[in-house]
């Protein structure tokens, strides 16, 4: 039975903060509350965090509601309402809070243990706030979200019916290349036809995001990336040492298993209609047909990785908190969030029958158990951990899982789906250093021209890139990028999957030796939060924070011979 939350303290109960004149008050009282001793500051900070997670908890609330039906005008103007007129007086209020903090003479005579994190933290904030910014970060939420709407949109006429993108995925892994270039090309001719669109939302991003950094007299958007993601442990210049340590590591063991898929297709040129295919001209996995097959086959997976993790998962399910279809008017990808208030996690998806599928919920469940293991834990600022770890424990979930993916899959098929999670995991490196190279170059060189962009992104596909033959398509190529929903909503958030890939597969390294030690220390680590700084949170799992080709290129060689056990 997982504990309820905790009840208000500060907030009255039942009070909804979903207008200005019902939240001033409380930021009022925090402000103009006298703080006479270490204690008082406390209690005073719980009292803050509280008021965060109240008002945490209506922003997720909306948006989930919008992304789950973007095609609802009333639900997008409902969550616009809270980034336009709620979001900005409080982004000033919390900056007042953050002052008072910093001002007291009380701070430093916190446990250090305790607060060096938040002190760390808040003090940055402060440092980087800038009133002038506040509406920028509205305009910014505003285009991302027009980003959200124009892809929820996407549809195509396939096989006599309306099918989003993501259910269209389906068709690539059929065993028929004509079938599979058919659905390819309708997928890349409808992202095509709403190209200039997303290049107008992406400039007006890039005109934002400018802005902001020249307010906080940062030389770049970049350096404001760095500054507000809060990156202590590690620079820009570390991404690029990381960029050229995957090129050296990774790059070549991904073209040579595209090599090897050419062979085995027996194709002429590996072609992006060929990447999704069985290599042996088997159908394609098709782990479950219905959502409810999804959650039971998950559900035992997670049972069997750890009991309590299969007790939270039934927790979720249970009290309804996952949206797992794909269907018209809803938003692409996947996300986890947590109901801060509640404290408890939510799960979006886009599920259409593909062992993806079964990967994004088990990835997605990872972030989850994260939610809960710091269920417990009174300050918001640590309940959730840098991105960086936070992924580590969706990543290593994955991993995990793996030796029980017999709960979807028997014989052939089972050997199939290890492949396919590690050759993803592979596949991953260079995906990420393609889309987090591409950042560092559109930020650090702002006026740049569309012909521009286009031909930076080609350069970088040929640095990191597979071996796809693209002949033909060359517009879907030069636009690909546009798929990839971070450089429009959460910018310079994508280099901490290839971080922590490299955590998650230490922990995978960890459990081949003592499975059920690497769980232990697995979730000792997400029972931590954010309240260590990123190299300890890493510690306690029992991993490294290092992406260095040291760590990089042995990590490699251990997938190559796992993937060679599997294929004898």
């Amino acid at each position: 039975m997982t504990p309820a939350a905790p009840p208000r303290r500060f907030v009255k109960p039942g009070d909804v903060l979903d207008e200005l004149p019902r939240i001033e008050p409380y930021f009022r009282d925090l402000l103009a509350r006298e703080i006479a001793r270490p204690a008082d500051l406390e209690r005073w900070l719980l009292d803050a965090s509280e008021l965060a997670a109240c008002l945490a908890e209506q922003r997720t609330d909306r948006y989930v509601q919008m992304t789950c039906r973007t095609d609802d005008e009333a639900l997008s103007q409902r969550y616009l309402q809270f980034v336009e007129e709620i979001d900005p007086p409080c982004r000033k209020f919390w900056h007042e809070v953050n002052l008072k903090y910093v001002a007291s003479p009380h701070a430093k005579d916190l446990p250090r243990a305790r607060y060096f994190v938040m002190d760390r933290s808040t003090r940055a904030a402060v440092e980087l706030f800038r009133e002038e910014n506040i509406p920028l970060l509205v305009d910014q939420t505003r285009f991302a979200q027009e980003y959200q709407k124009i892809c929820g949109q996407m549809t195509v006429l396939f096989d006599g019916e309306e099918k989003t993108l993501q259910q269209m995925s389906v068709y690539l892994e059929r065993t028929d290349r004509d079938l599979r270039q058919q659905a390819w090309e309708l997928i890349a001719e409808r992202r095509l036809r709403d190209h200039g669109k997303l290049d107008d939302v992406f400039d007006a991003l890039r005109a934002v995001r400018r802005r902001l950094a020249a307010n906080a007299d940062l030389p770049d958007y970049r350096a404001y990336a760095f500054r507000a993601y809060q990156r202590f442990d590690y620079t820009p210049d570390d991404c690029i040492a990381f960029h050229d340590a995957i090129e050296r590591a990774v790059v070549p063991v991904v073209r040579e298993l595209n090599a090897r898929r050419k062979r085995l297709l027996g194709v002429d040129t590996l072609r992006p209609w060929d990447l999704s295919v069985d290599i042996k001209g088997r159908e394609g996995l098709r782990p479950f047909n219905t959502i409810e097959e999804l959650c039971a086959g998950c559900q035992r997976v997670f049972d069997r990785v750890d009991p309590q993790l299969g007790v939270q998962f039934t927790d979720m399910r249970e009290k309804n908190y996952l949206d797992l279809a794909s269907r018209k008017g809803k938003a692409p990808g996947g996300y986890q969030s947590t109901y801060e208030e509640q404290r408890r996690p939510f799960i979006f998806m886009n599920a259409v029958g593909l062992h993806r599928d079964v990967e994004t919920l088990l990835h997605e469940g990872g972030h989850a158990f994260h939610a809960y293991a710091t269920r417990g834990e009174d300050l918001i600022e640590y309940r959730s951990a840098p991105i960086e770890f936070s992924e580590v424990a969706s990543m290593a979930m994955e991993l995990l899982a793996m030796d029980h993916l017999d709960e979807f899959y028997r014989g052939e098929d089972l050997v199939r789906a290890k492949r396919k999670q590690l050759e993803g995991v592979l596949g991953i490196f260079p995906w990420v250093a393609t889309i987090d190279a591409f950042q560092h170059w559109l930020y650090t060189h702002p006026d740049h021209t569309r012909d521009e962009r286009r031909a930076q992104w080609l350069a970088l596909d040929e640095r990191f890139g597979g071996g796809v033959d693209w002949s033909g398509y060359e517009d879907a190529k030069a636009y690909s990028w546009q798929r990839q929903l971070h450089l429009f909503e959460v910018p310079f958030y994508y280099v901490e999957y290839a971080i922590a890939q490299l955590g998650a597969l230490q922990v995978w390294q960890n459990a081949r030796r003592d499975r059920a030690t690497a769980v232990r220390r697995y979730r000792e680590g997400l029972a931590l939060g954010g309240s260590r700084p990123l190299p300890e949170l890493f510690a306690a799992a029992g991993i490294r924070f290092d992406f260095s080709y040291d760590t990089v290129a042995p990590l490699i060689d251990a997938v190559q011979e796992e993937l060679e056990r599997l294929e004898e």
